[in-house]
């Protein structure tokens, strides 16, 4: 799966989800403010990233992915491994 796959499906997944315009989803932009996740939504917000490319994500890493590129990386970073 390229980068840009990866970007357009997780953008997808998201605005449908979350209910957010995908046009917000910016590299730059903050993932938490920009789907407005609480801890429940962060929650789900996990369970479908995990689920959809079946990678695992630690709290430990979570805490890192704060941008949408950050989220990018990280799913084309384990991806390769699996």
């Amino acid at each position: 799966m390229t980068r840009e796959e990866i970007v357009e499906k997780v953008n997808d997944l998201l605005s449908e989800e979350f209910e957010v315009d995908a046009t917000l989803f910016t590299p730059e932009a903050n993932v938490k403010e920009t789907l407005s996740l609480d801890s429940l939504s962060l929650v789900d917000f996990v369970a479908i990233i995990q689920q959809t490319y079946k990678i695992k994500i630690p709290v430990t890493e979570l805490r890192e992915i704060k941008t949408f590129n950050n989220l990018y990386d990280y799913i084309e970073l384990h991806l390769v491994e699996a």
